[in-house]
């Protein structure tokens, strides 16, 4: 499925650069950044638990924000981009290692 995470980390408050840097590394393992907050992680239920489970340990519920949009098995098909920074497509385009 399809999920649509983003954050906002307050990062003038003690140790908000670190949260910052730690919830966009942990977004990496799963899915792509798509905007400077923004990723999107094609995972499955199981790998969404663990996932949502690691970002709420590191995030500060009193001063940071996270938001996920379940956008479901059919997700890609609901996406429009429109501008520059068009975001590779890890089901669609081949990837070269």
């Amino acid at each position: 499925m399809l999920v649509l995470i983003t954050y906002d980390v307050n990062v003038v408050s003690e140790g908000g650069q670190r949260r910052l840097r730690n919830i966009a590394k942990t977004c990496l393992d799963y899915g792509m950044r798509v905007q400077n907050s923004v990723f999107e992680c094609e995972v499955t239920p199981a790998q969404f638990v663990v996932l949502k489970s690691e970002l709420m340990d590191i995030f500060d519920a009193e001063k940071d924000s996270l938001r996920f949009y379940m956008l479901g098995k059919k997700g890609r098909q609901r996406v429009e981009h429109i501008g520059a920074k068009a975001v590779a497509d890890p089901i669609k385009d081949a990837l070269i290692l």
